[in-house]
């Protein structure tokens, strides 16, 4: 017996969040993107009205402005992006405890033996979308199929607010006429690639020869092979078996350069300050920390290093980032990025055994007490009514948390 997986996409999905608290521009061109001031004028999503002005995803805000000069431009929050997300994957456990996700705004589940409960995957696809409609005022389109990529492809193929089957019956007939860019796993250079051979449809492609796909493409050939003719049997996975938090990071394009050890500082607090907040949150700590470095040519370097004891303190990661940008950079050049992560992680309560002699990077119980007084503070009023001294009126595009 086939198996009955979906695909749920949310629909424009940061958009849609944003618009829960201006209802009154649904109906008009809306765009999430980053402050073009600070040098994040990126489309980071759209809704409907202006998909239709063809704004994409990841040009430019000037760009977007050009071809929809009335587009509405609203700041990103993803702290919100992230509760909605668990939200909506708590209602698709309602279902089936085989919920694998793909990405924020996007999962597939397994509702094989879910059926005898909740009816056919189309039934179950269409009371998952009126739920989530319902209950948090967003809008999900599912493709429904016998195996992931053709539920995947089924969830693209009528946005928004809408349920695919593709079945063993169907799916020459909707996904084969395609283009080739549309099926999934296929960037511009490899359709670039396929196109140069006559390759131009995904039935082209069903129907052409494995071999030369192999050729052409190596094992990604065949596999593209497989999945244009149904052939995918990949699970999806239990929800509570999903992979693990292996980083934690954080960085930000400044409004202006770094220059000099002083601006550095600033950053890499604020920075740090995220990183150490998000690790304690997850219950994690870091053996290390890693920190990427772009300069105002778009050259990136990459340093680590590694501590003596897992934290998930502020000033921990602080002091080893510091340490990293002063080895490895010279500090009169100028800084556009810069991206704190912290690396080889474990859970807060693991056994740690340490020397005797080692307190340069203990644990400062001080230390771990105010910083946890900031996470209450924070968790009370909000993110933005506690911070470090050091960021309090910076000219360098970090925000000001303190009111």
């Amino acid at each position: 017996m086939d198996r009955i997986i979906l695909h749920c996409d949310m629909d424009s999905f940061f958009a849609s969040v944003e618009l829960l608290d201006y209802p009154e521009l649904r109906d008009k061109p809306v765009a999430v993107c980053g402050n073009p001031e600070n040098r994040h004028g990126i489309i980071l999503a759209k809704n409907t009205p202006a998909k239709k002005f063809k704004v994409r995803t990841a040009e430019t805000v000037w760009q977007a402005l050009k071809k929809c000069p009335d587009l509405i431009l609203l700041p990103p929050h993803h702290e919100k992006y992230k509760e909605y997300s668990i939200k909506i994957n708590e209602i698709y456990q309602r279902f089936t405890d085989m919920v694998e996700p793909f990405s924020i705004d996007e999962s597939w589940l397994d509702v094989t033996a879910s059926q005898n409960l909740f009816g056919t995957g189309k039934e179950i696809a269409d009371t998952i979308r009126e739920t989530i409609r319902t209950e948090l005022g967003l809008t999900v389109s599912i493709g429904v199929s016998y195996n992931k990529i053709f539920a995947k492809m089924g969830s693209d193929y009528n946005k928004p607010d809408g349920t695919t089957v593709i079945s063993r019956d169907n799916y020459k007939d909707i996904l084969w006429p395609m283009d080739i860019r549309d099926m999934f796993f296929v960037g511009s250079a490899t359709a670039d690639k396929l196109n140069r051979t006559g390759i131009r449809t995904i039935g082209d492609l069903a129907c052409s020869s494995r071999s030369m796909l192999t050729s052409l493409l190596g094992k990604h050939g065949g596999m593209l092979y497989d999945y244009a003719n149904g052939c995918d049997d990949s699970p999806v996975r239990l929800f509570s078996e999903r992979e693990k938090i292996k980083s934690v990071g954080n960085g930000t394009t400044f409004s202006r350069d770094l220059v000099g050890i002083n601006d550095i500082k600033t950053a890499v607090t604020s920075l740090a300050d995220t990183v150490a907040s998000r690790l304690r949150k997850y219950q994690m700590k870091c053996y290390g920390v890693k920190v990427d470095i772009k300069d105002p040519s778009f050259k990136v370097i990459s340093r680590q290093k590694q501590l003596t004891a897992p934290t998930n303190l502020e000033e921990d990661i602080f002091r080893a980032s510091v340490e990293i940008i002063e080895s490895s950079w010279n500090m009169k050049d100028p800084i556009r990025l810069l991206t704190i992560t912290g690396i080889n992680l474990c859970g807060e309560d693991e056994d740690v055994q340490l020397s005797l002699f080692d307190t340069e990077n203990r644990n400062s119980e001080k230390g771990e007490k105010m910083e946890r007084a900031m996470d209450d503070i924070r968790k009370k009023f909000g993110d933005t009514s506690i911070t470090f001294g050091r960021i309090l009126k910076n000219d360098i595009g970090l925000q000001d948390k303190k009111k």
